[in-house]
């Protein structure tokens, strides 16, 4: 049964409909093109279909309608095969309704890969045409050639596409699979032809500049490039000339792009940033006198039911800070752990019981101190049953500052120890250098001393010699801690 070499898709549609009303197997007609004269392997047992007698009715036979999708695509593959295949799927969904949802079926997975070839080569075609003009604007309306060489017979798929994106100029684009014209608003087509030699236009370097120019050299990924745009397309490309040299000169513009960057925000950004930063500074100050009027109890109780980070999703319940709202001492650690997750109150496991320890012998008394965590939330990892401390980020430290800065401005402390140094970043804005800042004391940007220390449950990881000279270190800082509250207030 041989097809026309162009709009093959009527004519197949046609004999296979009138091949299926004549109940002819797959197996017993042989299907090929005009550009296609070798035999088929299993000719000698097919025949010719007969022509048939006056046309065939359209509703003579019913198909779903993801099989006219899928042929139409089909017929564009270059696989001589394609009709034998069509025919077979379209003759076994007479009987199997639901052939084309088979997932196991070897036959409609061919018929989907070569769909999917098709489209893939519709969509190159429509990245990588390029255009040339082949008039004289002076003598006549301009007009424009492409060449192209797609993997298969698309150009009739594909022509509409560029009708309808360059109506309003006269075109060919020309493939070895046959050939699409524009003229006068009119689309048509016809049989495939040589490549013709096209001089270059006036744009090509216009178009090869701007191509050198959008080229970022800092982004290079050269097998993304090759994946997008195959080697195969680059010889009718005239942009692809510019490309080994923009791939070997890469390292040296990125770096003269970084050389040439600014270094300082214009004036009218940092003036703009300023802006923003005082009025920030301006609302937080408001909000900080309505958390104050509302008191401890009134924040608490907001705190309860905060979504700030996801932390929230796995926590048992929001621990919150414990002690007088007049504690002139406050103590900040990182987040709260398995035993005060549960009991909703914060150092009560085995961190807070040294703590306590530490802070008896140091001569202060919890009962008169405020005791709060960086983060409000416990941050975990199960293994089995278990619940493992995970450190805080430094996003979700930054969340839940601002009910730190919240009880800061109740309590109004006149010293802190920051205990670790998701307690120091949360404070003072740096987490780092906890072992050469410990037993010093910092200033807040209001004037709040804050001295630096270990977090207990740190001393608990270590051993031996280790652990106790941490402990004396510590108890040492509480003790300064304890000075600076009683040095006068000109100190």
């Amino acid at each position: 049964m041989t097809l026309p070499l162009m709009g093959f898709e009527k004519a197949f549609r046609e004999k296979a409909r009138l091949a299926v009303l004549e109940q002819l197997p797959p197996d017993q007609l042989l299907w090929r093109s005009d550009s296609e004269t070798e035999a088929d392997l299993f000719g000698h047992n097919r025949r010719d279909l007969r022509k048939s007698k006056g046309s065939v009715p359209e509703d003579s036979i019913s198909v779903p309608k993801a099989y006219i999708e899928l042929m139409k695509a089909v017929l564009c593959h270059s696989d001589p095969e394609r009709f034998h295949l069509l025919y077979h799927a379209l003759w076994r969904l007479q009987a199997e309704r639901h052939l084309l949802q088979d997932r196991s079926s070897r036959l409609i997975s061919r018929l989907q890969n070569m769909a999917k070839s098709v489209r893939r080569d519709c969509h190159k075609m429509t990245a990588f045409v390029r255009f040339r003009e082949i008039s004289n604007a002076q003598t006549g309306p301009r007009a424009f050639h492409a060449w192209f060489e797609p993997d298969h017979w698309i150009i009739e798929r594909a022509g509409p596409f560029f009708a309808n994106r360059f109506g309003d100029m006269d075109w060919i684009i020309e493939t070895p699979k046959g050939c699409a014209q524009l003229h006068d608003g009119a689309l048509s087509f016809s049989k495939d032809v040589p490549q013709p030699h096209v001089p270059e236009d006036e744009t090509g370097e216009l178009w090869n500049t701007y191509y050198l120019n959008i080229f970022n050299p800092a982004r290079l990924k050269v097998k993304a490039m090759q994946s997008e745009m195959p080697k195969k397309y680059w010889r009718n490309m005239p942009e692809t000339a510019l490309i080994p040299e923009m791939i070997a000169t890469a390292q040296s513009r990125s770096e003269a792009m970084q050389r040439e960057a600014a270094t300082q925000p214009p004036f009218r950004a940092e003036r703009l940033r300023s802006m923003m930063q005082q009025r920030e500074e301006l609302e937080n100050a408001k909000a900080n006198q309505q958390i104050a009027a509302g008191g401890l109890d009134d924040l608490k109780l907001r705190a309860s039911g905060c979504t700030r980070c996801p932390l929230h999703c796995n926590a048992t319940q929001t621990v919150f800070g414990e002690g007088p709202a007049d504690a002139e001492l406050m103590l900040v650690g990182e987040q709260p752990g398995d035993r005060e997750d549960l009991a909703g109150r914060p150092f009560v496991g085995p961190a807070g019981q040294l703590l306590d320890r530490l802070m008896q012998e140091a001569g202060i008394d919890r009962e008169r101190a405020y005791l709060t965590n960086a983060v409000k939330h416990f941050k975990f990892e199960p293994r089995g049953k278990r619940r493992i401390h995970k450190n805080p980020s430094k996003a979700e430290i930054t969340h839940c500052k601002w009910w730190l800065e919240a009880e800061r401005a109740v309590i109004r402390p006149k010293a802190i120890v920051a205990l670790g140094g998701s307690a120091a970043l949360a404070l003072t804005g740096r987490g780092d250098g906890i072992l050469k800042r410990r037993g010093t004391v910092e200033r807040l940007p209001d004037g709040t001393p804050v001295l630096i220390t270990f977090h207990p449950s740190a001393i608990l990881r270590m051993t031996g010699a280790a652990s106790q000279t941490a402990q004396q270190d510590m108890l040492s800082d509480l003790r300064s801690a304890l000075r600076v509250l009683t040095a006068p207030a000109s100190a």
